[in-house]
């Protein structure tokens, strides 16, 4: 009896130890904090369900900000200028909210909750939304020859901006937790699993891209001519689903725990080194501060190797003898441990990486703004029957981006792997580098067409006449295809690094410094414009920008921007040559 129950105690001890084995090393747990299988939790498996929430949730997010601008003016009778401004507003702080959704899911949330909360928030904005603009009753009557709202807004505009602003909070916990929680479903120590997250990220963005193109070709079809309200209705439909696949692969998630704040331990790490200015750093970096064993003293974080860079801020790690006299090293206002230090050096050395995004960001804006007003001066007939609006140019941007992310990932990569020995085929220094020299050759083809189309105007006499020129607008497609190029690589490799190379219990955070970069090229791009319109405009000159471009010199604005980002790309290269990789202790 007492062999049978000794037998029994040793099965179940080799049964723990390969189930402990076949566990997930990078801090991931199950939804109640567990160890975790690999082969049942995560990987593709999990990660089918988040990127259809992805790609339903821009479907809906695109079926709103595509033809807000349209439904601004012909529903609230709103005039250019106010409309322009509501878009602008509420666009931009649909990219800054991600800052409030990424703080609570890295602090105390966890992602998987964060975008659960926030997807309710998101879907009663899309409901109200819906409701609202079906509400044909409460249509507040046109302001002939305004261009503002009503100073008394009528009960169908304040319901209209309430669901556009719980949309935009509503954004702001979906977007930078839902590809870090992606990419949480693979397990880094494992080289599987590790190799399929760059293809994850490439994927994620194809969803993003599929469920855009969907969105301006059907859904705004659908407002126009069948009604906002039932277009509306869609949205929302798919909003639910997208929810609704979400939290279907609940048992198969991998979940990261929440580090605390982040905005505190960074904190913490300036004020220790502060106070201790004056200590001399030991000779051997292995008398600095830190845990014993495996655990980091961040919850949910593993320990990083100490690094060389900005010896400063290893002071904060430097045991004193006050430390030893008070005999309790647990507070972090005093002392910090050598992966809290590494924490704040990682954020610090990206930030020059991140910095030469906004720039990119500002290329890529001019998709919506000037290629459009390029376009509407060249002749957009096709033929005899078909006609090119210059706003639809973007689709083939987006069908670049679609059509290049297959065979980025399934041919170019393995074939990349095998010269070059790395499980991506390239670091994301060098594809978001390879990318940055698409987007310049993007605003070099603008300018060649614009130099050749006011070329057009002068010989045919048309540079003092408001008019087309006779040049098709298909000339602009190239600068579109490098544009969806250099998304591909720049964009999808700039979150896959900022995941890669962000602290553990950091990973949210960094993703909305990314998202943010969104916001900061738009904002630079209107900056510019500001500028270049001021500089070029005085002494009653007409300005290389004015209402009739024939008369401009929109040419030279492209030339601008392309030495801005050729400039860019140097600084980029200098960073990224200087730039070290983080190391797991």
């Amino acid at each position: 009896m007492e062999e049978s129950e000794e037998r029994l105690l040793v099965s179940e001890e080799l049964t723990l130890s390969e189930d402990v084995g076949l566990c997930t090393e990078d801090g991931s747990v199950d939804n109640n904090g567990n160890s975790i299988l690999k082969h049942y939790s995560g990987n593709w498996k999990a990660c089918s369900f988040i990127l259809w929430t992805e790609c339903c949730e821009r479907f809906a997010y695109y079926g709103i900000s595509r033809s807000l601008v349209t439904y601004l003016k012909t529903r609230l009778h709103q005039g250019n200028a106010t409309a322009a401004w509501n878009f602008t507003t509420w666009q931009g702080t649909c990219y800054l909210t991600p800052l409030v959704g990424a703080v609570l899911a890295d602090s105390y949330w966890g992602r998987y909750r964060t975008i659960a909360i926030f997807s309710v928030v998101y879907i009663i904005g899309m409901a109200i939304l819906t409701t609202s603009s079906s509400l044909y009753s409460l249509q507040p009557s046109p302001q002939l020859n305004s261009d503002s709202v009503s100073p008394q807004p009528k009960l169908y505009e304040y319901l209209f901006f309430t669901s556009l602003y719980m949309i935009a909070i509503g954004a702001g916990g979906i977007k930078p937790c839902v590809s870090a929680f992606g990419a949480d479903q693979f397990d880094e120590t494992d080289p599987m699993e590790r190799s399929s997250k760059g293809s994850f990220f490439n994927w994620f963005y194809f969803c993003i891209n599929l469920g855009s193109l969907a969105s301006t070709t059907g859904l705004v079809y659908l407002q126009q001519y069948y009604g906002w309200g039932l277009g509306y209705g869609v949205a929302t439909l798919f909003m639910g689903l997208a929810m609704g696949s979400f939290f279907t692969g609940s048992k198969f998630y991998r979940f990261q725990k929440p580090g605390g704040s982040p905005i505190t331990r960074v904190c913490q790490v300036v004020v220790a080194s502060v106070r201790k200015w004056r200590v001399q750093l030991p000779v051997d970096d292995c008398c600095l501060y830190e845990l014993p064993g495996k655990s980091s003293a961040i919850k949910g974080s593993r320990k990083l190797a100490h690094t060389d860079q900005l010896r400063f801020l290893d002071k904060a790690a430097v045991i004193t003898r006050t430390d030893s006299k008070l005999g309790n090293f647990s507070k972090p206002w005093r002392l910090c441990t050598v992966t809290q230090v590494e924490e704040l050096k990682l954020l610090v050395r990206m930030f020059p990486i991140w910095s030469t995004g906004i720039i990119f960001f500002m290329v890529c804006a001019q998709d919506s703004s000037s290629f459009i007003e390029q376009g509407m001066v060249l002749k957009q007939q096709i033929g005899s029957y078909f006609t090119i609006p210059p706003a639809s140019l973007s689709t083939f941007e987006i069908l670049t981006f679609i059509a290049i992310v297959p065979i980025y990932d399934k041919i170019i990569v393995p074939v990349a792997r095998r010269f070059t020995g790395k499980a991506r085929g390239f670091t994301e220094l060098e594809r978001m580098g390879t990318g940055l020299i698409f987007s310049i050759l993007a605003m070099v083809s603008a300018a060649l067409v614009e130099t050749k189309r006011l070329q057009i105007a002068r010989e045919m006499d048309l540079i003092h006449e408001k008019v087309e020129v006779p040049m098709s607008i298909l000339w602009l497609v190239p600068q579109y295809i490098f544009l969806g190029l250099a998304q591909v690589l720049t964009s999808i490799g700039q979150i896959e690094f900022f995941y890669d190379q962000s602290p553990d219990a950091m990973r949210s955070v960094c993703t909305a410094f990314a998202l943010v970069t969104v916001s900061l090229g738009s904002y630079l791009s209107s900056f510019v414009l500001t500028l270049v319109s001021y500089f070029t405009t005085r002494g009653g000159k007409q300005g290389w920008i004015p209402d009739n471009l024939n008369e401009g010199r929109l040419d030279l604005f492209f030339w601008l921007i392309s030495a801005l980002s050729l400039l860019n790309f140097g600084v980029f290269l200098l960073c990224a040559s200087r730039y070290r990789y983080k190391r797991a202790s």
